[in-house]
């Protein structure tokens, strides 16, 4: 992977959303909300957001003439860093934008391309991210030259480039040929390695960024894995052989799914996400005190369903049950009334789930026994039908 500068320490940014039709300030406030996770994973402190209502982005400044205006005023009064836009730019917009506010401007795309630059560890993420970066510049080259030759570094400034290679669109072309093929090697001898595992069940854990899933990890396979409160702590897949009352079975740490994921970068990546579609049970783990929550767990149904993974054996684990219970329970509650709402929240996802679900804490260790339990036996009677000659002894 070519070599990127890295990105200058708590630097200061604003955040700028729109209000498009069927969107409600709210949600904008939370898109925006996680937009500011982000920036916090790359390096990057919100100091102000920008919203505003339009219809649709304005073609050449995404935003309306005042309210770039007002955002160039605090820019430049201010000393920001760094403007970050919840969507997509086109080149011409970045441009139009970097004239006018004369600060360097990203988009949520390049943001998270950035967070994956920075994380890639292996050869294979390495490759998927770069590849997902030269696809990312291709169609904004003419916009992108000025945003990627940018001097002293800084989100947005990790892309691939070196000199003038960047603004011709063959070579990049050849650059993104080149890449698919090493992956294509990559992936190869990764495809090998999974076939030699045998006949061993397959589970994999899924789910929204920054969920739990590798505490959940650590936690039921009983070894180290790396573990952060940022989004994207986990890029490359860890597999560890987990035995449970003498059933063994593949778990599996996968990237976690976020909203609004760069297409180019879900391509990329599909290689890694292999071990989602050749799991036969996907742990669907989410945090349950998040206040969209749902919506997580709908953008994570939509990724599997692209994947051609949504019709596997889903348990969904519903985790942080302990921090949902200190966010949402006032101390004046009873305890029969918190028993109360915490029934219906189970007996509504036993409902959606056909029973396939189980409520824990993963940091608290909570009700891990029954969750152990609830994948045991699913292993079990998925392997007695997927193997019915032989003769299991768990």
């Amino acid at each position: 992977m070519i070599e990127k500068q890295k990105i200058k320490e708590e630097e200061r940014a604003v955040l700028v959303g729109l209000v498009q039709k069927n969107q409600t300030p709210e949600q904008v406030e939370e898109y925006l909300d996680e937009l500011a996770f982000l920036a916090l994973t790359a390096g990057a402190i919100t100091v102000k957001r920008f919203t505003q209502k339009l219809e649709r982005p304005d073609s050449k400044t995404f935003v309306g003439k005042g309210k770039l205006e007002e955002i160039k005023n605090y820019v430049q009064s201010k000393n920001i860093g760094i403007v970050i836009f919840d969507d997509e730019l086109t080149g011409s917009q970045i441009i139009n934008i970097e004239s006018e506010l004369k600060t360097r401007t990203v988009d949520r795309s390049d943001l998270i391309l950035d967070i994956f630059a920075s994380r890639a560890r292996t050869a294979q993420s390495k490759v998927q991210v770069e590849l997902a970066q030269y696809q990312y510049i291709l169609p904004r080259l003419k916009g992108m030259w000025k945003h990627l030759e940018r001097q002293g570094g800084g989100i947005g400034s990790r892309g691939p480039g070196e000199t003038e290679i960047e603004t011709d669109r063959r070579i990049v072309k050849d650059k993104i040929s080149l890449l698919r093929k090493r992956l294509q090697e990559i992936d190869k001898q990764a495809f090998t390695q999974r076939k030699e595992r045998g006949e061993f069940m397959r589970v994999a854990l899924v789910g929204y960024t920054n969920v739990g899933k590798s505490t959940m990890m650590t936690l039921l396979s009983k070894s180290d894995v790396f573990a952060e409160n940022k989004l994207f702590a986990t890029l490359d897949t860890t597999t560890r052989k987990v035995v449970f009352e003498n059933t063994p079975f593949l778990l599996s740490d996968t990237v976690g799914f976020i909203r609004k994921l760069p297409h180019h970068l879900v391509e990329s990546f599909k290689s890694t996400l292999d071990e989602v579609r050749e799991a036969d049970i996907l742990l669907h783990v989410v945090d349950t005190s998040h206040i969209q929550y749902e919506d997580q767990i709908g953008v994570v149904n939509n990724t599997l369903q692209e994947l051609k993974a949504f019709d596997k054996p889903i348990i969904t684990v519903f985790n942080k049950m302990d921090l949902y219970e200190k966010k949402y329970f006032d101390e004046w509650l009873s305890s029969s009334v918190k028993q109360d709402i915490l029934r219906e929240l189970k007996e509504r996802w036993e409902r959606e789930t056909n029973y396939n679900c189980v409520f824990i804490s993963a940091t608290e260790k909570n009700n891990i026994d029954l969750l152990r339990e609830v994948m045991v036996n699913k292993v079990r009677e998925i392997y007695a039908v997927r193997y019915p000659y032989k003769e299991v002894y768990f």
